[in-house]
């Protein structure tokens, strides 16, 4: 015999239940809410100490000079390249960012280069130029602080400036001719080493 519900006595209680659900939602929400606010005041702090730190290098790199413009007549171009400036570092030290002068700043790049050097052009951000006499060398890596790509994705341009041998990063558009700015470069270098040597022998 199937026993009888008592109506009277569940009704209360399904009420109660409901009751105690909705109280739960409410209590869900409020808790969200919470933890929401937590963590965008998190992201703010983490932001804040980025930007100080940001500042901070750039105030212990106040002694880099002025970055060189480039000559009026800087002569007829040998490669271009457009692409994307991902940074500068101190020679062989990938990931010791330089930021003053605005090198630490990424952004797109058409870059020249001609028997004066290298020009670097940027939109939205500070222009500079590598003269001829300041290049040490390029080769093609993987890496620059903040920027990994695969093996000889990057193009690498180690140059000097005032005390500082310094690395600059560049991805090309067109990957492949990346490797033609790196001879390039690496032979305007020996091609001034021996007329360096000449000169001293000569004498």
């Amino acid at each position: 015999m199937t026993p009888l519900i008592n109506l009277a006595a569940v009704s209360p209680a399904v009420g109660h239940l409901a009751a105690e659900q909705k109280s739960a939602q409410v209590t869900d929400w409020a808790g969200r809410i919470g933890w929401i606010i937590g963590l965008l005041l998190v992201i703010t702090l983490v932001y804040w100490l980025m930007r100080e730190g940001w500042k901070w290098r750039g105030t212990l790199q106040g002694d880099l000079p002025e970055l060189p413009a480039a000559p009026a007549e800087p002569g007829a171009a040998t490669l271009t390249m457009s692409g994307r400036y991902h940074g500068s570092t101190t020679a062989g030290q990938w990931l010791d960012r330089i930021v003053a002068r605005g090198l630490g700043t990424r952004s797109r790049a058409d870059v020249t280069l001609t028997d004066a050097g290298v020009d670097v052009v940027r939109p939205g951000a500070n222009d500079f130029f590598i003269p001829a006499a300041q290049l040490r060398g390029a080769r093609l890596d993987k890496g620059i602080a903040g920027k990994v790509l695969t093996e000889g994705g990057l193009l690498i341009i180690t140059w000097q400036h005032g005390d500082r041998l310094i690395d600059s990063g560049f991805r090309s558009d067109h990957s492949a001719g990346q490797a033609a700015w790196a001879e390039a470069i690496n032979s305007m270098k020996q091609s001034a080493n021996d007329s360096i040597t000449t000169e001293g022998t000569a004498r």
